[in-house]
């Protein structure tokens, strides 16, 4: 499976970017392929912080546990996540620019089981799933930026 990397830039200051994306439980208000996403446990985004998600795999919608594997405040943080037939590791990194943040998301997705036997033909469906989450996170930081909630 090829990975996917996308780009985006908000007027959204990095430390309030880091915050919002970090925290995977919010991944569902701007990842239009995940229906749900939840802490499983409080507090603030750590490494060992995981998440349960619930995302969309073609028509049928599978749950996925996600861990926060590496997290360095306000630069990067590294997910792993795992589901009955899919493996990913995302990897987020943010830069500060002249009037906000420059974030540069890096996702390895694997299909796992009897799935890996189509991965070949499944580049163009994670090309789009990619792009619709980069558009849906631009959109969503850019909406925090204009509310004021920086």
């Amino acid at each position: 499976m090829p990975i996917l990397n996308e780009t985006v830039y908000t007027r959204l200051p990095i430390e309030r970017a880091f915050q919002y994306v970090a925290d995977f439980s919010n991944s569902a208000g701007w990842d239009p392929g995940t229906v749900d996403s939840k802490a499983i446990e409080d507090g603030a985004p750590k490494v060992g912080s995981r998440y349960a998600l619930s995302v969309r795999m073609g028509n049928r919608v599978t749950p996925m546990e996600y861990e926060i594997t590496a997290l360095e405040p306000n630069e990067r943080v590294v997910l792993a996540g795992r589901g009955s037939s899919v493996a990913a590791v995302d990897d987020i990194r943010f830069s500060r620019t002249e009037d906000g943040t420059r974030i540069d998301y890096t996702a390895d997705i694997r299909l796992t089981g009897l799935w890996r036997l189509i991965e070949p033909f499944a580049g163009g469906a994670f090309t789009k799933i990619g792009r619709e989450a980069r558009e849906g996170m631009q959109h969503t930081l850019d909406s925090l930026a204009q509310d004021g909630q920086s």
